[in-house]
């Protein structure tokens, strides 16, 4: 049976490349300016914060808010998940702070809250806490803690965009939080990321890292006019607050993105609509079907073998790509971060033995595309053919 599914399908539409040829007639601005702000205002608006900084990739996003952490809370640890996207952990690193390690809670694959808890320590920064997937993995007790102990959290909203916990959208709960617009996500500036906050000390120092730590970037008059008189030696318009990077993206990211905007909730109900369907019809005996789906909205299938072997991983895999489905092994991120090379020298060889719950969907997790055109049918055939296939 020929599936043929990709992860991600006609995520960049007709309409979406006519609005694109409409701005590049005549000789517009191409550059960061009035769409990457109209861009800024309406992602906020649709979010519910203050404020939201359109950088150049997820990961940008990730490094940005990172560096802002340094900079205003000082050295320190930031706890992190040991299922994610490298740029989390790796912005840490770069960041000059410490990654403290967490494992996953099996229901909605994000930290376990007890475990968060029990890892912070006078020297905690913030926490950096993963949505994997579209899950939530937000609950009262850690929203609680974290406000009683003064301990900022940092949302990665990258990859659940319009998911909820309390009918509250993610990414408007911590102190900042960040998404990404890459092609396979919920909406696509084809490379692109948000950095959103209701803080303006993170909003202002967020756009000077954006733009080489440029003071001019920002738009508080007082910031300005303070490096401005701290410096009278120096040009106003090139004072450079701080070690920054050069993270903006252009006018055409914006362009797309806005119209992206306008179809993202109809189409994550779509989404939503896939994923219970799949669930609904996966061997609730073979696979993992009790995910807490509680105000998620899921861009993939989330495929979980439930009594895992080698065998049974290397013939599901075997069966997808025969019958042409696209999926990626390990979950979120390629599987368990404790196992990647670079981060040797910060953790030990056999750390992974620490967090066995991340370790099991490294081998015995996939995921496949859930993107708004896909037919039923061809998700109950793909369920027939995993519930066949051990």
């Amino acid at each position: 049976m020929k599936l043929s599914m990709p992860l991600m399908n006609n995520n960049i539409t007709r309409e979406d490349r006519d609005v694109l040829i409409e701005f590049l007639k005549g000789d517009p601005i191409l550059t960061q300016s009035t769409n990457v702000k109209a861009f800024e205002k309406e992602w906020s608006q649709w979010l519910g914060v203050k404020y939201s900084v359109f950088v150049n990739s997820g990961s940008s996003a990730n490094f940005i808010t990172m560096n802002a952490i340094k900079q205003i809370y000082g050295q320190g640890e930031v706890i992190v998940p040991t299922l994610t996207w490298v740029s989390d952990v790796a912005s840490v690193i770069n960041a000059g702070l410490k990654p403290v390690f967490v494992d996953i809670n099996e229901r909605h694959l994000g930290m376990d809250c007890d475990q968060i808890l029990s890892k912070i320590t006078s020297q905690t920064r913030a926490v950096f806490l993963t949505h994997v997937l579209g899950f939530n993995a937000l609950s009262d007790r850690l929203l609680k803690e974290l406000e009683a102990r003064k301990i900022p959290l940092i949302e990665d909203v990258c990859e659940s965009h319009g998911a909820t916990f309390k009918g509250k959208k993610l990414g408007s709960y911590g102190l900042a939080s960040n998404f990404s617009f890459y092609y396979a996500h919920h909406m696509t500036t084809i490379e692109g990321g948000m950095i959103c906050t209701n803080d303006e000390k993170i909003y202002e120092v967020s756009r000077l890292y954006r733009s080489h730590g440029m003071v001019r970037e920002a738009t508080s008059e007082d910031m300005k006019n303070s490096y401005i008189k701290e410096n009278p030696e120096l040009n106003p318009e090139f004072i450079f607050a701080y070690p920054g990077f050069n993270m903006r993206s252009t006018e055409i990211n914006a362009v797309l993105g806005r119209n992206q905007l306008k179809s993202l909730d109809a189409n994550n109900e779509k989404r939503t609509k896939n994923f219970k369907l799949f669930l609904s019809l996966l061997d609730a005996k073979k696979y993992r079907t009790d995910f807490d789906i509680e105000g998620s909205v899921n861009y993939a299938l989330t495929l979980v073998i439930k009594d895992g072997n080698p065998e049974k991983a290397q013939k599901v895999m075997a069966n997808l790509k025969e019958a042409g489905v696209e999926f990626r092994r390990g979950l979120s991120g390629g599987g368990s971060q404790i196992r990647q090379p670079y981060l040797r020298g910060y953790v030990a060889p056999d750390d992974y033995k620490k967090f066995p719950k991340t370790d099991y969907v490294h081998f015995y997790g996939f995921y496949i595309g859930n993107f708004p055109s896909l037919e039923e049918q061809k998700i109950n055939d793909l369920c027939q053919l995993l519930n066949r296939t051990i």
